[in-house]
């Protein structure tokens, strides 16, 4: 299993990316972690929420389904849904292939002055350490 460095974790199993770019607020992609999608099994199907919805942390904002089981995402922080991954739609077992990459779920925009919104986020350490305890 993978834990890239460069982003944050949930304890839900969601990885955080902050995105590059300025403007009004952050944006940041969502997707599930490496150790969720391979728990979760062969993926085939994925909802997710509409461009322009209102999401809060710790709130379920999609759906992932397995062969296995369905399991809810969960927004990892506050904002406004600014992009959903559409090839999902077509090829949701992406999520299996290349859930650090392709298989991203959704981009986020966070209000605010610039600051990092995920900072409050577990590092690669510290969820790597969940996955071990767990």
């Amino acid at each position: 299993m993978t834990t890239p460095d460069d982003r944050r974790y949930t304890e839900q199993h969601e990885w955080v990316l902050l995105q590059p770019g300025g403007g009004e607020g952050s944006v940041v992609r969502v997707g599930i972690t490496d150790h969720a999608q391979d728990a979760l099994g062969d993926i085939v199907f994925v909802q997710l929420p509409e461009v322009g919805a209102e999401v809060a942390p710790g709130a379920p904002m999609g759906e992932v389904e397995s062969t296995k089981s369905v399991s809810d995402v969960y927004a990892p922080v506050a904002g406004v849904v600014a992009a959903v991954n559409e090839a999902l739609t077509d090829a949701p077992e992406t999520i299996n292939a290349d859930p650090y990459g392709a298989g991203w779920l959704v981009e986020i925009t966070v209000a605010g002055d610039g600051g990092d919104p995920t900072a409050e986020l577990m590092d690669a350490a510290a969820y790597q350490a969940l996955v071990e305890a767990g």
